[in-house]
C-alpha cells in the first residue's frame, strides 16, 4: 500500500481537534513539564520555512516528555501589537486590528498544517482586551510600588508614605532617581501635587524627562534595536535624540538580582555573558568636583579612583543638564552646533563608532586631590545613562580618553612606573604608582590594588565622595507614540498621573479616524473623541467634558511591544481567568517554564524585561518562582539558498537572453535572483520563468545538455532575494512529517544552516521506507494488508531497536535531533535487510518516531490495533543486554596491508584468534616467508608480520 501522506495528515489533524488530543489541564497526579516558544508577531508575509525551526524542535521535546509520563503544557499565541500593522493602517485607513487578525488566521492555518501539539484552547493575543487587562493591571501595581533597599524587593508605596509621615526620608531605604531629604513635618506640609512628585521619584513605574530615539516621520519613539545607522529599521527614516516626558520602568533596581539569577538557570554561557555585559556591574567610587570660579559642583563615577592625579580633562555627556549650566557665553554657539550633530546619533551609533568628536564648554573643574584646574569638554562618547553622565578623563590609562587627548592636544600624564604612553594608552591594571602626590595625599610607591583601596578611604574620610556599585543597565522607556498598543490606564489631574480603578480594567483602545499623529504633534490617541475619564462615574467620556471638575484627560501614549510579552508565560497557565492574571493553584502547579525556545536576538530585550517583570510579580506574591525560564535553547537561523539566472550583457546582445551557469564564462553576464520556487535541483522551469515576470515573456536561453542550470548562493531568506520558501508548498509536495524531519536533519538546532530544497527528497524516501516495514512494496501489496506478525523479534532486531532507543533517548535530551534522524535511517535499513515483521519491534519504532513524525506514527499506531493516541504511548527503555556485541569483525592484514575480514566470538582470546587466522586458507596465500610475529589490535585488526 502506498504511503499517502496527504490523506494521513489531513485525517489526523482533524482527529486531534475532534478528540482534543492536545488539551491539557492541571493534574496533581502527574509531574508537570512546561514547554514554551517565543510567540510570533503575525506579519503579512506569513511563515517561511525558517520560522517553524524552533517550534518543531520544542514540539519534539514536548511530545517526548508526554510519552515519558509528564503532564505537558505546550501553548501558543501571538505577539499581536506591532509597527507594521500600524504603518499599513496609516497608508490604507484600515484598522490595524483587521490586518492583525487576518495575519493571525493565516499563521494559524500554516501552523496547523505542520502538526504541532499546541493546546490552542490556551491561545493568547496581546491585542485582546481580555489579555491586556492584566498588562495594565501589572503596570498599575508597578506604579503603586517602590524598591526597598533594605528588603531588596518591591514594596507597596503606601508603606513609603507611612514612613514619610513618621520619619521623612530618614532611613526610608527606598531606591530613587535622586537622593531626596525632607522631614516628616515637611512632608505633612507638602501640597498634593508636591507629594505626587516626590513619590514619582521612587515608583517602579514612573514618569521622567529622558532622552529617546525620536523618529519624526513615524511620529514615535523607537527602541535601540529599531534603529540602525541613525535611521529607523522600518522605513529607513531619520532618527534623532530628543528629550521627552516618558513612562519608564525602574528595571535598574533589579540589576543585581538579574545578575544573581543567571547562576540559577540553565542557559548557554554565551547568552548569560551577554546579559552580564548588558547589566554591566562595576564597583567604584563617586567623587565630587567643584566648578572653578563658581559655587557649582558635580559628581563623577570611576572604577579607577587611583588615577585621580592623571585627570587632565573632564567630559560631559551631550544630554547632561550640566551642559547648559557650564557652557560659557563664548562657547555657546559652538556647543549648540555640536549638540545638533549629536541629536542625529543614537546611543548605539555612539558606542559602536569610535571616531573622536567633542567641544570645549568653556568651564573648568577643580581636582580635589591637587586643586588643579581641569577643562570641561562635551563629547558623544560619554552617555548620560551610565554613572552620572560626567567622567574624569585619564588619557594615559584609557584608550578612548587617549584618542580624545591626542585629537585635541590635551596633556597625558602616566601614573605607572615604566608606562610608555607615547603611542597608546597603558590600560593594564597593575604596576607601581608614580606622578601621584600632592600636599593633601600621595599614592607614589603603592601597587595599583593598594592605591585603589587607599583612594577609597581618602575620599570617604575627606567627605568628597563615597564607594558605590554602579550598573550599565538602564531603566526601560515604556511609552510609544502609537495607536496600536496597550492603552495606559492613567488619567491626569493637575498634570500628575493617577490610575483608573482596577475594577474598570481593561481600558480599551478607542476608535479614531486616522492612525497617524495629530496636526499638533500629539500621538494618534489625541484624535479620539471619547478619551477622558470621569472620576465620579468611573467611565470613559468625551474630551469635551474635561472642563467638568470630575473629568480628566487620559494618557495619549500606548505601551511598547515588550509590555504584552513580558508575563505571557504566566497567562498561558490560566488564560480564561477573569479575576486574576493566574490563579494561585495554576501558578503553584506549572510554576515556571521548563524549556523556552527562541532566538538570540532577544537576549538584551525581551529576556531582560521578562525576567524583571517576573521578579516584580514574585515580590508582589503573584508568581511563585523568581526566574521565569529554567532552561533556554536558542535555535539557529535557516538561511536561504538563492538561485540566479545569468543575463547576457554583451554589446548588441539581446537583453532577454540568458546563459546557463556552466557556460556563463563565455559571456559578459549580470546575475539576477530568480524565484527558488520555480527551480528544482538548480534546474530552471523555463515556462514558469517566462510567466514569472512580464519582462521575461520572450526570454531566450542558452542551455547545457538541454537544461538551464542556475547558480546559487547562501543568503538571508528574504522576499527581495526571491529565496523565501513557503512551508505550505513543502507540506503539499512532501508532507508535514517530511518537513519536520528535514528541518531537524539540516543540522544541530542551535546552529544556523542553509535551506536546500534539493535535499528534502532523502527524508521523504526515508518515510516511505519506514512505511514499507509495515506494508511492504505497494506493487506486491495492492490491497494494503498490514504485513506485521506476532513473531518474536530476532536478536539482531532487538539489537537494532534497542540501539535506536538508547540513541534517540539521549539525543533528544541534548537537542541533537539530526543525529537521531540518522539513527532512525540506519535502524530502518537494518530491519528491512533482516526482513523484520515482528509487531513488538515495529511497535517500538512507531513510539520512537512519534515526536518527530506524528502523523505517520498515529496512522501506524492505529493500524497495529492500539487504542488511543500514540502521544500517550509509553516511551521505551533500552536494555543493555541486547546491545552486547556477540561477535567482533577484525580486519586481517599482512605486513600492514589489509586483505580480508574475519568474524570472531566477542570473548575470543588472542591465542584462539591467532590460530584461527593462520589456519584459514586465505591467509596461507598471502604469507610469503617466515612469520616474525602476529599483532592483534583488540576489536580492530590482526596484522601478520613475516620476513620475505
Amino acid at each position: 500500500m502506498e504511503y499517502n501522506f496527504r490523506d494521513i495528515e489531513q485525517k489526523w489533524q482533524k482527529r486531534w481537534v475532534e478528540m482534543k488530543t492536545y488539551r491539557v489541564t492541571e493534574d496533581p497526579t502527574k509531574k508537570k513539564f512546561y514547554v514554551l516558544n517565543m510567540f510570533p508577531y503575525p506579519s503579512g508575509a506569513g511563515l517561511h520555512v525558517g520560522h517553524p525551526l524552533g517550534y518543531i524542535a520544542s514540539d519534539i521535546y514536548a511530545r517526548f516528555k508526554r510519552q515519558q509520563g509528564f503532564n505537558v503544557l505546550n501553548p501558543m499565541g501571538y505577539d499581536a501589537y506591532g509597527l507594521p500593522a500600524e504603518q499599513y493602517a496609516i497608508q490604507t485607513g484600515q484598522h490595524p486590528e483587521k490586518t492583525t487578525f487576518e495575519n493571525i488566521d493565516r499563521y494559524r492555518s500554516q501552523l496547523d498544517k505542520i502538526g504541532f501539539s499546541f493546546d490552542w484552547e490556551r491561545e493568547v493575543r496581546t491585542c485582546d482586551p481580555i489579555y491586556y487587562k492584566w498588562t495594565q493591571w501589572a503596570f498599575q501595581r508597578m506604579f503603586k510600588s517602590y524598591y526597598s533597599t533594605s528588603s531588596q524587593k518591591a514594596q507597596p508605596t503606601i508603606k513609603l508614605i507611612e514612613h514619610f509621615e513618621l520619619m521623612g526620608t530618614e532611613n526610608c531605604g527606598a531606591l530613587g532617581t535622586e537622593e531626596l531629604h525632607f522631614t516628616a513635618s515637611e512632608w505633612a506640609n507638602f501640597s498634593e501635587k508636591k507629594k505626587q512628585e516626590v513619590l514619582m521619584n521612587y515608583r517602579i513605574a514612573y514618569l521622567a524627562d529622558t532622552m529617546v530615539n525620536w523618529c519624526p516621520k513615524l511620529g514615535t519613539v523607537l527602541a535601540n534595536d529599531e534603529v540602525v545607522d541613525g535611521v529607523s529599521v522600518r522605513g529607513g527614516y531619520p532618527v534623532v535624540q530628543k528629550k521627552m516626558r516618558q513612562w519608564c520602568l525602574r528595571v535598574s533596581a533589579y540589576a543585581q538580582r538579574l545578575l544573581d539569577g543567571l547562576e540559577e538557570i540553565d542557559w548557554t554561557e554565551s547568552l548569560k555573558e551577554t546579559q552580564r555585559n548588558w547589566i554591566g556591574r562595576s564597583e567604584g567610587t563617586e567623587v565630587e568636583f567643584k566648578v572653578a570660579d563658581s559655587d557649582k559642583h558635580f559628581t563623577i563615577f570611576t572604577t579607577r579612583a587611583d588615577t585621580m592625579f592623571g585627570v587632565t580633562f573632564m567630559v560631559l555627556a551631550p544630554e547632561s543638564d550640566l551642559v547648559a549650566e557650564l557652557t560659557t557665553p563664548e562657547q555657546k554657539a559652538e556647543v549648540e552646533k555640536y549638540l545638533d550633530y549629536v541629536k542625529k546619533r543614537t546611543e548605539r551609533d555612539r558606542q559602536m563608532d569610535h571616531k573622536v568628536t567633542g567641544v570645549f564648554s568653556g568651564s573648568y573643574a577643580i581636582n580635589p586631590f591637587n586643586d588643579e584646574k581641569i577643562p570641561i569638554w562635551i563629547a558623544e562618547y560619554v552617555l548620560a545613562g551610565y554613572g552620572t553622565g560626567a567622567i574624569m578623563a585619564v588619557p594615559a590609562h584609557d584608550s578612548r580618553d587617549y584618542a580624545f587627548a591626542k585629537h585635541f592636544n590635551l596633556p597625558i600624564i602616566p601614573l605607572i612606573e615604566g608606562a610608555d604612553v607615547s603611542e597608546e594608552s597603558y590600560d593594564a591594571k597593575e604596576g607601581i604608582m608614580c606622578n601621584s602626590a600632592s600636599a593633601k595625599f600621595s599614592l607614589n610607591g603603592l601597587t595599583v590594588k593598594e592605591a585603589i583601596a587607599a583612594t577609597k578611604k581618602f575620599v570617604t574620610e575627606q567627605g568628597i565622595g563615597r564607594v558605590k556599585v554602579n550598573y550599565r543597565l538602564r531603566d526601560a522607556i515604556f511609552s510609544r507614540q502609537r495607536y496600536w498598543g496597550e492603552p495606559f490606564p492613567v488619567y491626569y489631574k493637575d498634570d500628575m498621573p493617577y490610575m483608573i480603578p482596577k475594577e474598570c480594567l481593561p481600558l480599551e483602545l478607542p476608535e479614531i479616524d486616522e492612525y497617524k499623529p495629530t496636526e499638533t504633534g500629539e500621538p494618534p490617541l489625541g484624535r479620539a473623541k471619547m478619551w477622558a475619564w470621569d472620576t465620579k462615574f468611573d467611565k470613559v467620556v468625551s474630551k469635551d467634558e474635561i472642563d467638568n471638575k470630575t473629568v480628566f484627560p487620559l494618557e495619549l501614549n500606548t505601551m511598547p511591544g515588550f509590555a504584552g510579552s513580558s508575563a505571557y508565560y504566566l497567562r498561558y497557565m490560566d488564560p480564561k481567568n477573569e479575576k486574576a492574571l493566574v490563579s494561585r493553584d495554576a501558578d503553584e502547579y506549572w510554576r515556571n517554564v521548563d524549556l523556552y525556545v527562541g532566538g538570540t536576538e532577544h537576549a538584551t530585550g525581551h529576556l531582560i524585561y521578562s525576567r524583571f517583570w517576573n521578579k516584580f510579580l514574585y515580590d508582589s506574591g503573584y508568581s511563585c518562582e523568581d526566574e521565569p525560564f529554567k532552561k533556554l535553547v536558542n535555535q539557529g537561523m535557516i538561511q536561504g539558498r538563492s538561485n540566479f539566472v545569468y543575463r547576457i550583457e554583451d554589446e548588441g546582445a539581446d537583453k532577454g537572453k540568458f546563459v546557463s551557469f556552466g557556460l556563463k564564462e563565455k559571456y559578459t553576464t549580470t546575475p539576477i535572483h530568480v524565484d527558488v520556487n520555480i527551480v528544482s535541483n538548480d534546474i530552471l522551469d523555463l515556462d514558469a520563468f517566462k510567466a514569472w515576470r512580464p519582462e521575461y515573456n520572450h526570454a531566450e536561453f542558452i542551455l547545457e545538455d538541454g537544461k538551464y542550470i542556475c547558480g546559487w548562493a547562501i543568503e538571508k531568506m528574504s522576499k527581495s532575494m526571491f529565496n523565501v520558501v513557503n512551508p505550505d508548498m513543502i507540506v503539499e509536495k512532501y508532507g508535514a512529517d517530511t518537513l519536520r524531519l528535514y528541518e531537524m536533519f539540516l543540522g544541530p538546532v542551535e546552529q544556523s544552516k542553509p535551506w536546500d530544497t534539493n535535499g528534502i527528497d532523502g527524508c521523504h524516501r526515508f518515510l516511505k521506507k519506514f512505511w514499507a516495514l509495515f506494508y511492504g512494496n505497494a506493487r506486491d501489496n495492492a490491497e494494503g494488508k498490514l504485513l506485521v506478525d506476532d513473531s518474536e523479534p530476532t536478536k539482531n532486531a532487538l539489537k537494532s531497536v534497542h540501539k535506536l532507543i538508547k540513541k534517540v533517548s539521549q539525543d533528544i535530551e541534548l537537542f541533537s535531533y539530526n543525529t537521531s534522524i540518522s539513527a532512525f535511517m540506519i535502524c530502518v535499513n537494518e530491519l528491512a535487510q533482516q526482513k523484520c515483521k515482528s509487531r513488538e519491534a515495529l511497535k517500538t519504532l512507531v513510539i520512537l518516531i512519534a515526536p518527530f513524525a506524528p502523523h505517520i506514527a498515529e496512522e501506524l499506531w492505529e493500524a497495529l490495533g492500539e487504542q488511543g493516541s500514540v502521544c500517550d504511548s509509553k516511551w521505551p527503555v533500552w536494555n543493555e543486554e541486547y546491545l552486547v556485541e556477540n561477535s567482533v569483525k577484525l580486519g586481517v592484514a599482512f605486513n600492514g596491508k589489509t586483505r580480508f575480514d574475519m568474524e570472531f566470538p566477542a570473548d575470543a582470546d588472542n591465542t584462539t584468534i591467532e590460530q584461527t587466522v593462520l589456519a584459514d586458507d586465505r591467509a596461507k596465500k598471502y604469507i610469503e616467508g617466515e612469520i616474525m610475529k602476529v599483532i592483534i589490535v583488540p576489536k580492530r585488526m590482526v596484522n601478520i608480520v613475516f620476513k620475505k
